[in-house]
């Protein structure tokens, strides 16, 4: 049930954030960054003393964090002088709040008809290359219990490797989940991504807000900000990029609780539930601690040259506090990284396009995928200047043109010294246009709120009656984003398109294969091993069907190892007695080819074609898409025709 999901995202979070006195739109879209951060502190403590994880161990592990959190706030404020109590003007009202809710309901909604409309069902399994690690890490922690980054070391066909990282926070989380038994791993992996699409409008909602731009800016930029195609929908498809999108989504809410501590807030809430919510995105994904750092470096400049304002007798100390809690918490998180930087920062892509054609994609809000999205990336623009004349914002549309560098460095190779930038995302454009639609989506918004203050004044020129202030504006703002959603259809097309080419039955993983990996799943007993092509899609039978595969993961095994060489040799098990030792040691008892190959590359290896006439091989299960083989023992050959 997608309601489980819902609440392990965010009941974890909302308790910690209450304990921590947060409230509002803040508190509502900060809670899962809240519920991350706590994962990412048990990934951090509890393999250290010994603890198994499960669900019981979750709960247990939350409960103590947010009563710890309960006693240091009330303890804390218990000794802290009571605020002096001051009416804000510009506090939205409930008619304002109405608005806004009503955007974010429209863009949530949308996002899920857009990407159930693009998988069609949420049992499709994706195609692409980094997807089924992610179902294994899952299944394998749920399974294990270990949170030990280092203990996924299997899954990425190296195992006992020492210093082995991926950060594991997401599929920490969602392991508790599948360890109840009630959701499929497909389903599971869907609904997980699913929840993307409803942290992302309320965080761009929060954000608004807690910024003071004009509620109806807000509602419309949370309306239109699950239209963009760079984020979160390609990242969706392409890998698919389910930590790091997830942590992408979260940003805007963790940038919204920075206001709260130049506001000087009393209390330590803030400071802590800054500093929980960066270790979680770090956590989701290291490459988080530097899109977070562009932000804060750009708004620390902001404060400098005064272009953001704070009272700093007030605010020095929720600062000061924020930076030891934030490496406190985030650093062990980031530590064990930093033992891999090498073969992020060197990954190479191919040239993409032009500079100027980066250029164009970039000021448009758009991926390196043309055409651009023009009905959103001139209005998102514009609104980006308006923000600048008014001397709003200024920090994040600085940071939206940091991105836009890295992105025309990445995409045409032409500014190398952007590597130290680019290289934390794997020098990788998309990941990069996936900070866009922040900026974006709030540019749209001050654009729609922009040309109502224009409509507004012009109406009272003509008709000035008490209802004009408020009618007008929104009036204006439904008017601006019916044309735009006329013109672009939402970007339904293009966004449903790009989500069903990489996550629909088959070329890679068809229905047809997962029934032969199931069947696997009743026969194959405990110890036993089935071979599998690296690239045919038989990698998905371990997080789908708990097969123990001899090749976990697309990357395929190193050289010179057991799975790299009976791929190179399995199918001369008949004659080569070096095979039938290896097979025998290694306790491999089925072998399984299937159709397709991920991204459309490669070839069957050596060793795994025509098995057929393989005379120690037996075909016991056979579909249109999979055909599985049982190894008979030594000196046992099948008759003809069996």
């Amino acid at each position: 049930m997608i309601a489980l999901v819902v609440l392990a995202y965010w009941v974890p979070g909302l308790a910690l954030g209450l304990a921590l006195r947060l409230r509002g739109w803040t508190l509502a879209a900060i809670a899962p960054a809240l519920t991350f951060g706590m994962v990412s502190l048990a990934v951090v403590v509890l393999p250290r003393v010994g603890v198994t994880w499960d669900i019981l161990t979750a709960l247990l592990w939350a409960a103590f964090l947010v009563a710890l959190a309960a006693l240091a706030s009330w303890l804390v404020n218990r000794r802290a002088p009571a605020p002096v109590e001051q009416v804000d003007e510009a506090r939205p009202s409930r008619r304002d709040h109405l608005v806004v809710g009503v955007g974010v309901a429209l863009g949530m909604a949308w996002a899920l008809f857009t990407y159930l409309r693009g998988v069609k069902t949420v049992t499709t399994v994706s195609q692409d290359w980094d997807a089924p690690y992610h179902g294994s890490a899952v299944r394998w922690i749920a399974e294990h219990g270990n949170l030990s980054p280092a203990d996924l070391a299997v899954l990425a066909n190296t195992p006992g490797k020492a210093g082995y990282f991926y950060p594991n926070t997401y599929h920490s989380l969602l392991a508790t989940l599948f360890d109840t038994g009630s959701l499929d791993m497909a389903v599971l992996l869907n609904y997980g991504a699913m929840m993307v699409l409803l942290m992302w409008p309320l965080g761009i909602a929060a954000f608004g807000l807690a910024w003071r731009l004009p509620p109806v800016a807000v509602a419309v930029a949370a309306l239109v900000s699950t239209w963009f195609g760079t984020f979160p929908y390609d990242l969706l498809w392409r890998g698919p990029l389910w930590p790091f999108v997830t942590a992408v989504a979260l940003v805007p809410a963790t940038l919204a609780l920075l206001r709260r501590l130049l506001d000087g807030e009393r209390g330590i809430g803030a400071p802590v539930a800054v500093a929980l919510s960066l270790a979680g995105l770090v956590g989701l994904h290291t490459s988080l601690a530097f899109v977070v750092a562009i932000y804060g470096g750009l708004l620390a400049v902001a404060l400098l040259v005064r272009l953001e304002k704070t009272d700093w007798r007030r605010s020095w100390r929720p600062i000061a506090l924020t930076a030891v809690l934030g490496a406190l918490f985030a650093v062990p998180v980031v530590l064990p990284a930093l033992v891999n930087v090498g073969g992020i920062t060197g990954a190479e892509w191919p040239v993409l396009g032009t500079a100027f054609g980066a250029f164009e994609q970039a000021a448009m809000f758009s991926s390196s995928d043309p055409p651009p999205f023009y009905w959103l990336g001139v209005p998102a623009l514009l609104g980006a200047l308006i923000l600048l004349w008014r001397r709003r914002l200024v920090w994040a549309v600085g940071a939206y043109a940091v991105f836009s560098a890295m992105f025309i460095s990445a995409v045409s190779h032409k500014l190398p010294f952007l590597g130290v930038l680019t290289g934390p995302f794997y020098n990788d454009a998309w990941r990069i246009a996936a900070l866009f639609p922040l900026v974006g989506a709030i540019g749209v918004g001050v654009f729609a709120e922009t040309v109502g203050a224009g409509a507004t004044a012009l109406a009272k020129r003509f008709a000035d009656r008490p209802w004009t202030p408020v009618a007008v504006p929104v009036a204006t703002a439904l008017v601006v984003v019916a044309v735009l959603a006329a013109g672009s259809g939402g970007y339904l097309r293009p966004n449903t398109q790009r989500l069903a080419w990489h996550m629909a039955d088959s070329p890679v993983v068809s229905k047809a294969e997962v029934e032969a990996y199931r069947w696997l799943g009743e026969h194959v007993r405990p110890g036993e091993v089935v071979a599998n092509d690296v690239r045919d899609g038989a990698v998905w039978m371990y997080p789908l069907a708990g097969v123990t595969p001899l090749n976990w993961s697309y990357y395929g095994p190193p050289e010179q190892s057991d799975a790299w060489w009976l791929e190179e040799n399995f199918n001369r098990l008949d004659t080569d007695p070096a095979v039938r030792r290896l097979v025998d040691r290694i306790n491999i008892r089925y072998a399984i080819v299937g159709e397709g190959m991920v991204q459309r590359k490669g070839e069957r290896p050596p060793g795994m074609r025509d098995l057929d006439s393989v005379k120690h091989l037996r075909k016991v299960f056979q579909n249109s898409d999979a055909v599985v083989y049982e190894v008979l023992p030594e000196g046992s050959v099948q008759l003809s025709g069996s």
